[in-house]
C-alpha cells in the first residue's frame, strides 16, 4: 500500500460523536452570534437617545464612537469567531466522514 493516510473506523467514530456532542454548542454559538448582532441595532438607538439635543448625524456619531457601542463590537467579534470556528470544526468532521464513506465505497469496488 501506498503512503497514503487512512481514516480509520474510529476517527469516523471520533468525528461522528464530536458532532454529536457539540451541536447543542453549535447552537448556542450561532443564536449569541445573531442576538449580538441585531442588537447592535437596539443599542445604536438607545445611544443615540442619549443625545436627543443633536442633529441625527451626531447622534449616530455619539452612539457608534461610545465605549458601550465599542465594548459591544468586542463582544460581537469574539462570538463571530466562536461561531465560526465551531462551524470549521463540525465542517472538517464531516469532510472526514465523508472521505471514509468515499474510501470505504472505493475498497469496496476493488473487491467486487
Amino acid at each position: 500500500m501506498n503512503n497514503k493516510q487512512i481514516i480509520t473506523d474510529e476517527d469516523v467514530e471520533k468525528a461522528v460523536d464530536f458532532l454529536i456532542n457539540t451541536a447543542e454548542k453549535a447552537a448556542k454559538y450561532k443564536a449569541e452570534r445573531i442576538y449580538l448582532t441585531e442588537y447592535r441595532k437596539s443599542l445604536k438607538a438607545l445611544l443615540m437617545k442619549d443625545n436627543l439635543d443633536l442633529p441625527i448625524s451626531a447622534q449616530e456619531r455619539e452612539a457608534y464612537a461610545s465605549p458601550v457601542y465599542i465594548s459591544h463590537l468586542d463582544g460581537l467579534r469574539s462570538a463571530i469567531e466562536r461561531d465560526e470556528k465551531q462551524r470549521f470544526l463540525r465542517i472538517a468532521a464531516e469532510a472526514k466522514i465523508e472521505a471514509w464513506r468515499s474510501m470505504s465505497a472505493n475498497i469496496r469496488s476493488i473487491k467486487i
